[in-house]
């Protein structure tokens, strides 16, 4: 059993990715029920899309395991960092969308992993690599994934509203 402070991170990460909580839609409710198209809808050019989002918080979650464990870069699934690239409207797959969903869930499954085998001492310490304290990472990365949602939410409300 988890020490109180970690089982206490580890409701907070769950709760802004996909566990109920008072807030509202976390990450993974926003992205229910979409497929590749809307995924893939830009307000405008040089926008982000959903799609695109989904794939950003899940290199953070893998950014942030790694931290965590003090591992080096370079075995995120997709080249680059930060903002990945994703089909437009017209070659979105919604397999390849099914891939990059199951990506956020997967690094949300390992992040959680990784959490859970820190020893509660450690939260006070900056991760091996940064000044950042580990539970200040932790907090913010939930942060981040309700950034994101609401940012998806906002998203999906700007294209039902374009398609009238």
């Amino acid at each position: 059993m988890p020490d109180n402070e970690i089982a206490l991170i580890l409701r907070t990460i769950d709760q802004a990715f996909d566990h109920r909580s008072w807030h509202g839609t976390n990450l993974r409710g926003s992205i229910r029920r979409l497929d590749a198209s809307a995924a893939a809808w830009r307000p405008a050019p040089e926008r982000h899309n959903i799609w695109e989002i989904v794939v950003h918080a899940a290199y953070w979650k893998y950014t942030v395991r790694r931290r965590l464990l003090g591992e080096r870069r370079g075995s995120f699934p997709l080249k680059g960092s930060d903002w990945f690239v994703r089909p437009d409207g017209t070659t979105a797959g919604d397999r390849q969308w099914r891939e990059d969903t199951e990506l956020l869930v997967s690094t949300h499954r390992s992040l959680r992993e990784a959490v859970t085998s820190l020893d509660p001492r450690a939260l006070d310490a900056p991760t091996s690599a940064g000044k950042t304290k580990t539970v200040d990472l932790l907090t913010g990365i939930a942060a981040h994934d309700l950034y994101h949602a609401g940012q998806i939410q906002l998203l999906k409300r700007l294209r039902a509203d374009a398609r009238r």
